[in-house]
């Protein structure tokens, strides 16, 4: 288990890229799920990646605002534990895109931060980027 990246909801992908850019970091991935773009920044060194959300079609987005996502080894075995334990799940486990690659879900902690599980390694999407976005 590691922690793989934190979700920041953002308005404007060019003007925050450009931001994270100037504390050193490197765009290093992008995940198209239409109408939503996910945009990967990390170190160059590596470790963990902020994930960068821009949903254009958000009514009531509320910037900077997200989650902490956590790659699990044995997920379907943690599901198990955490349902006994009385732990539900905020959103059952599903394919993001419908695609067959990758299966998250997701819960709240006791303080009500949202918390991503992401089933075993979740390699950077590599989708191409938006028109604009280099």
């Amino acid at each position: 288990m590691h922690v793989h990246h934190t979700a920041i909801q953002i308005a404007e992908p060019q003007r925050t890229i450009a931001f994270y850019r100037r504390l050193g970091l490197e765009l290093v991935g992008c995940f198209r799920v239409d109408p939503i773009v996910l945009y990967y920044m990390s170190a160059p060194a590596g470790g963990a990646t902020f994930e960068l959300v821009h949903n254009p079609a958000a009514v009531d987005r509320a910037p900077g605002s997200g989650h902490v996502a956590v790659a699990i080894d044995h997920f379907d075995g943690l599901l198990a534990e955490l349902r006994g334990a009385g732990i539900s799940l905020e959103r059952e486990p599903y394919h993001p895109g419908d695609r067959e690659d990758r299966r998250v879900c997701f819960l709240r902690d006791p303080d009500g931060t949202l918390v991503e599980l992401l089933d075993g390694e979740f390699l950077t999407p590599q989708d191409p980027l938006p028109e604009g976005i280099t």
